[in-house]
């Protein structure tokens, strides 16, 4: 518990219907009522909402209703008071500011959530899942929020810590405490499939996990091609919007236009670029420089080419630049009399961007390309952070470390401090081993007054 209150504006910082003012800390429901005329505050029970005013002494501010919560039984395990203000941008600023003054000071973003976890309400998956809530751009991502939030990812990691932890303890058993009889005697024999079968396990979890991403975070796609192929018209057809502009004449996009669409629970994040070919307009070649780039970041290239037109040596640059890529091929104005030769391509969709049907053809393709599965109810077993994969990782490597070692004829204490290293990787999800440092950054990322 912290001596200190906390406070912030926790919705949105515009004219409402309502607003909130949130205060958290020892002392909360003391500076409230010394601002609030209503009941008295410090004698009411938890959990309750009063009706009365604000005021800045003999100056009213705001009709209000205050709500009151006492520690532990609140988000984060301390007193909670939150001041339902009319929701103007400046009245609401001015009961902010008359907390200050009294005595609370302006949280950090993300503070709440932070004391929720450093006070043992919440831990570091639960926290992420917050935030992730706040920013879901679909169902899926919503549904893998709610699954973090209640505390299923939190119980596969505490199970798989928990499978890791006996097989550590019984090779500490065997190597201190040789004369126990009754304890079973660890050998590779017991050990060795014990560890493949984490390792498999913990696979699957980052093969599952890895999945969540690309639905949460989207996938940066680039549509890529020679000019006047159509890359502009797929983009407005996916995105359902007149984004880019679109003409007969080649080169039109001299820039990078941008848009995300959500396409069966997955999300795109589209680019489309510049045409890429040889030219001497200095503004198109700073376009073509600039497509160039969204190559080398882009998760997936939607590689354009024009069905009514012979492959020149711009198609050809174009499939050179892109052939270690991840690339769904589309040959588009399929209306139009053949020109290309398909047989150089060995999987392809053709398409017509002004054809609906053809679109959803294209979405679906997108979702086969990108081996994007829906979410299973069922068997929960993932995590939905970059920071949480990259520690199932480096515990997936310990455990590597520890099956080489023991395959090897290493003995087994060398393998027990691998595990180890594993056990303590998987904590460090749940923040169990953490530095100040992690949490700092991590819990910035949030917004004022969550």
């Amino acid at each position: 518990m912290y001596d200190d209150v906390i406070c912030a504006i926790s919705t949105a910082n515009t004219r409402s219907a309502i607003s909130i003012v949130r205060l958290s800390g020892k002392g909360a429901i003391d500076i409230v009522n010394k601002i609030f005329r209503g009941k008295d505050l410090t004698k009411v029970s938890s959990h309750t909402i009063h009706y009365g005013f604000i005021y800045d002494g003999d100056q009213m501010l705001d009709e209000v209703l205050v709500s009151v919560f006492k520690s532990p039984r609140t988000y984060t395990k301390e007193d909670v008071v939150e001041i339902n203000c009319h929701g103007g941008v400046f009245v609401t600023n001015k009961v902010l500011e008359l907390c200050i003054v009294k005595g609370a000071r302006l949280a950090e973003p993300g503070e709440f959530t932070k004391r929720a976890f450093l006070n043992g309400r919440i831990d570091l998956t639960q926290a992420e899942a917050v935030m992730d809530v706040i920013d879901a751009k679909n169902k899926e991502t919503l549904k893998m929020s709610n699954y973090g939030l209640r505390g299923d990812i939190k119980r596969i990691i505490q199970e798989f810590r928990s499978k890791i932890l006996e097989i550590i303890l019984k090779i500490e058993v065997n190597i201190d405490y040789p004369e126990y009889e009754d304890e079973e005697q660890i050998t590779e024999e017991y050990l060795i499939p014990n560890i493949k079968e984490n390792i498999q396990e913990i696979e699957t979890i980052i093969e599952k996990s890895e999945n969540s991403i690309k639905i949460k975070e989207g996938i940066t796609t680039a549509i890529i091609g020679k000019p006047n192929v159509g890359k502009s018209s797929i983009l407005n057809a996916l995105l359902r919007e007149n984004k880019a502009i679109v003409t007969d004449i080649a080169g039109t996009t001299r820039d990078v236009v941008e848009g995300s669409v959500n396409i069966g629970g997955l999300t795109l994040n589209l680019i489309d670029t510049a045409g890429v070919r040889k030219t001497d307009d200095i503004i198109e070649q700073i376009g073509v420089l600039k497509t160039q780039e969204v190559l080398e970041k882009a998760e997936l290239i939607i590689l354009v080419f024009d069905y009514s037109s012979k492959l020149d040596h711009n198609d050809l640059e174009i499939i050179k630049l892109t052939k270690d890529k991840h690339v769904l091929t589309v040959i588009n104005k399929k209306d139009l009399p053949q020109k290309i030769d398909l047989s150089l391509f060995d999987n392809y969709i053709i398409i017509s961007a002004f054809d609906e049907k053809d679109i959803e053809r294209l979405e679906k393709a997108v979702k086969e390309v990108c081996n994007i599965k829906q979410i299973d109810d069922s068997e929960i077993k993932y995590v939905t952070s970059v920071r949480a994969i990259t520690k199932l990782k480096k515990a997936l490597q310990s455990l590597k470390d520890a099956l080489s070692s023991l395959e090897s004829g290493m003995p087994i204490d060398l393998a027990s401090t691998d595990l180890r290293s594993a056990w303590q990787s998987l904590g460090e999800i749940l923040g169990e081993v953490s530095s100040e440092e992690l949490l700092d950054e991590m819990f910035l990322q949030f917004c004022l007054g969550k």
